[in-house]
């Protein structure tokens, strides 16, 4: 099997190569109309179809995020589990779909777990991208891949790409320290090869104890028998490298090859549960992958190929496994992956044009574990995409009505212990509007998604193989505004909104029963959830002209999600809130950039949640503000920086939970030096 996967990798590089040969061959005898390729470029949040939402790297510094997770829980209609501390799990949720509907791509890559079906967001640090955009439906008006149009929702961070002004290379170096432990230093060195080529190379080590107090009550109303505790079994480390490189070809041309590596180990703190607070689980983690992303941008085509090979390696401890002892689980997974994607379009902006793809995805991924049953798992995927666009101009010189179409066929097929299995098949439509009225933009699209069984609720821990696959189906209706600018007598006021309802409806969920003991599970079709939403945005820039160096920007988010189980009119749980989904949240964020001291402000609120099917007093989880501050300041020294930042998160020091029985870190600090050169 091995084998198999570096051929349809060393395949997948060829392709790149073969394309770009014959690319350069068609340039030497024609001469298109240029369109340059620009670098870096933030998706649009206000005239897209889908709603997106976009973290810029200088917002995400300001606030001092650390995790990806950090980022995505103030983005409206987004739910974390987070199982405390930095070395918690933390799978996202988007507009009430579970996390296996959302997909992570770096660079447009997916990243994928064939054992799971969800990322642990905590592996992933930032420091090294441009943005993080997260888009409900599809990523808009870009070159998707099928296994992006595939997904319910999209995570993208963008790799920073390099900028160089008077000198060939730049330099940062980077150290922060923290509360219960915590340190982090980061190394990123850039350096331009020549006038079209440039390499980055980025890396971070994290590490924390974790060990952060907290109060353990007694009683469900916790208003007597507590006690002072100590977070137990929270340690994490996490080793990151990174390298790229990036190669203008030309101006419609752009090549980007990545390498990635990280080796972690996260102790798993186990629930509180009255005199229990110490856990015996931990995990270790590699990961390494390598992906080539190639685009070409002509007058009429459109080019992007994708090629990536993924080895990852799981291992699962449990020191105290009931009466068997120490519980050893290993998994090792590999994936092959290989992406084309074709458009060609005509017309420029203020005409009518038509926008023609065809996207076509092939990946082998393949699952090696320790267990003596299904220890050996191969899947095949095809999936391919064709989508028309039309945009017509009824009003000249003014954005255009545009109306999308697209059918996605998916084929996957697994083979485990020699034994093969009828394969999973299914034509998934998808149909966008947006109509601009001057500054307003309505927008809808209507989706289907079809997710098929992950590896571990097809074979491991459970009982029965009969499996459908969960299909969901996604409406959302949505009204932007883009305000003329605002021009005071020394300052400009720039502002924005977005308001959008939807209605999802997830049918044959896929449901764990336990059985004999909590690692014997029975899985069934027998799920099925609606939900009905509402997320609001608004943001607002101002400008001071006296003090070209200051800007204030202020963000507001408020969803609701009346997310309900609606399987049996006979059940319990019938018409109550799925688990872990509140029925109100919102957040607000307050950048400001001065000559003196930079500063992040952010507001988070979440309303109560219950822990299971059942809404039962028992069940609920209690709501919590969470509040944090950022402070930093650049000192120039000759041709060097030196930036100074101080940070304290939970800054009432609240206790709270985000999953029952696994309390949040307290009020707690982190100071960080970063030097530039």
């Amino acid at each position: 099997m091995k084998y198999r996967h570096i051929l349809l990798y060393l395949i997948c590089m060829g392709s790149l190569a073969a394309v770009h040969a014959q690319d350069t061959v068609r340039r030497a005898v024609t001469l298109p109309v240029v369109t340059v390729i620009q670098a870096n470029s933030r998706p649009e949040t206000i005239k897209t179809q889908t709603p997106t939402q976009v973290a810029s790297a200088e917002k995400i510094e300001q606030l001092g995020d650390a995790q990806l997770s950090d980022v995505l829980r103030r983005m409206v209609g987004v739910t974390i589990k987070d199982y405390g501390g930095l070395g918690g799990i933390k799978t996202v949720s988007a507009r009430g779909l579970g996390s296996q509907f959302s997909t992570l791509t770096i660079d447009g890559v997916a990243v994928t777990d064939c054992q799971n079906g969800q990322v642990d967001l905590g592996r992933y640090m930032l420091g090294n991208s441009s943005y993080i955009s997260l888009s409900n439906g599809q990523m808009d008006n870009t070159l998707n891949s099928a296994r992006a149009l595939s997904s319910g929702s999209i995570i993208n961070m963008e790799t920073h790409e390099p900028e160089f002004g008077s000198r060939p290379f730049n330099l940062r170096l980077g150290l922060e320290g923290g509360s219960f432990g915590l340190l982090s230093p980061t190394l990123s060195f850039e350096k331009q090869i020549n006038r079209r080529l440039s390499l980055s190379l980025w890396g971070n080590y994290l590490r924390s104890e974790g060990n952060y107090p907290f109060t353990l009550y007694y009683t469900p109303g916790r208003t007597d028998s507590c006690s002072r505790e100590t977070r137990q079994n929270s340690q994490i480390r996490i080793a990151t490298a990174d390298a790229n490189l990036f190669y203008r070809i030309d101006s419609r041309n752009r090549f980007h090859f990545k390498a990635h590596y990280m080796n972690g180990f996260h102790a798993l703190p186990g629930p509180v549960i009255y005199y229990t607070a110490r856990g015996s689980e931990h995990s270790e983690e590699q990961l390494f992958f390598s992906q080539a992303r190639f685009r070409h941008n002509g007058s009429h085509w459109d080019v992007q190929l994708l090629a990536k090979y993924q080895q990852s390696e799981d291992i699962y401890v449990d020191t105290a496994a009931f009466s068997i002892g120490t519980l050893r689980n290993q998994y090792n997974q590999q994936e092959a992956y290989l992406s084309q994607t074709l458009r060609y379009h005509t017309g420029n902006t203020y005409r009518d044009f038509l926008n023609i793809s065809f996207s076509a995805d092939e990946s082998v991924s393949h699952l090696l574990s320790n267990l003596s049953k299904h220890n050996d798992v191969l899947r095949l995927s095809a999936l391919g995409a064709l989508s028309a666009e039309y945009v017509a101009h009824l009003v000249p010189r003014f954005d255009g009505v545009r109306a999308s179409v697209s059918l996605l066929g998916t084929w996957i097929k697994d083979s485990e212990l020699g034994i093969n299995t009828s394969p999973y098949q299914r034509l998934s439509p998808y149909f966008g509007l947006t109509w601009p009225l001057r500054r307003f933009t309505l927008r809808y699209f209507f989706k289907e998604n079809y997710r098929v069984p992950t590896f571990n609720e097809l074979y491991y821990y459970t009982v029965g193989h009969s499996l459908r696959p969960e299909k969901a189906m996604q409406h959302n209706l949505g009204l932007t505004y883009q305000g003329n600018p605002v021009h005071l007598s020394d300052a400009v006021l720039a502002y924005t909104s977005t308001a959008d309802i939807y209605f999802n409806r997830v049918s044959d969920k896929i449901v764990a029963i336990p059985m004999q003991n909590m690692y014997l599970w029975s899985m069934i079709n027998m799920g099925k959830v609606q939900i009905l939403g509402l997320d609001l945005t608004a943001n607002a820039t101002f400008q001071n002209y006296d003090f070209p160096r200051t800007r204030i920007d202020l963000s507001l988010g408020y969803t609701y999600q009346y997310a309900v189980d609606r399987t049996d009119p006979t059940s319990k749980t019938f018409g109550h809130q799925i688990p872990y989904t509140p029925r109100h949240s919102g957040n607000a964020t307050l950048t400001a950039v001065t000559p003196w001291v930079d500063l992040g402000l952010s507001l988070m609120l979440v309303g109560h949640r219950f822990a299971k099917q059942q809404n039962t007093p028992a069940s609920r989880v209690a709501g919590y503000a969470d509040q944090g501050v950022t402070l930093s300041r650049t000192f120039y020294i000759g041709n060097t920086q030196l930036k100074a930042k101080i940070q304290v998160l939970n800054l009432f020091n609240a206790q709270y939970e985000v999953v029952k029985n696994y309390p949040m870190m307290g009020r707690n600090y982190r100071i960080g030096l970063t030097w530039t050169l």
